[in-house]
């Protein structure tokens, strides 16, 4: 188990236990299958996924368990433009997201020079930051090549 998964699971363990809230057998495979699937994906990826497993799971206890989740900051959800939530684990350092509007791949990025000038820009401007979110929408190498 990863470092960020661990962390992730304790987090919650945390966040349940002060909700009085308790685990239960559906949950627990929703929230695996969230861990091992690793991000961007939608309510309705995941039900698919979990459903594999045991088909009894709907779709409103998976929209649930991800609404927990991001509540106990152990998974963020995201909109690129296209209508609908996807989820990611929620990460200890900050990325940027590539999105391609033709498959709908998302790539992430960091990069330290961007996040420096946008700090430079906010500490000019006088504001005070309090998060941000930087998404860039264009066509992946795949989609420019099959064009």
């Amino acid at each position: 188990m990863s470092e960020q998964i661990r962390h992730a699971r304790e987090r919650l363990a945390k966040y349940m236990e002060s909700q009085g809230k308790r685990n239960t057998r559906q949950r627990d495979l929703i929230v695996d299958a969230f861990f091992v699937q690793g991000g961007h994906i939608t309510l309705q990826e995941l039900t698919r996924l979990v459903q594999e497993r045991d088909s009894g799971v709907g779709f409103a206890t998976v929209y649930r368990t991800m609404k927990l989740l991001t509540e106990a900051e152990v998974a963020h959800e995201q909109r690129f433009g296209e209508g609908q939530a996807r989820y990611e684990l929620a990460d200890l350092e900050h990325h940027d997201h590539l999105i391609c509007e033709s498959c709908g791949r998302i790539d992430e990025f960091e990069d330290q020079v961007l996040e420096d000038r946008q700090s430079l820009v906010v500490r000019q401007l006088g504001w005070q930051l309090k998060h941000h979110r930087h998404e860039l929408y264009g066509l992946c190498p795949e989609c420019i090549e099959a064009g």
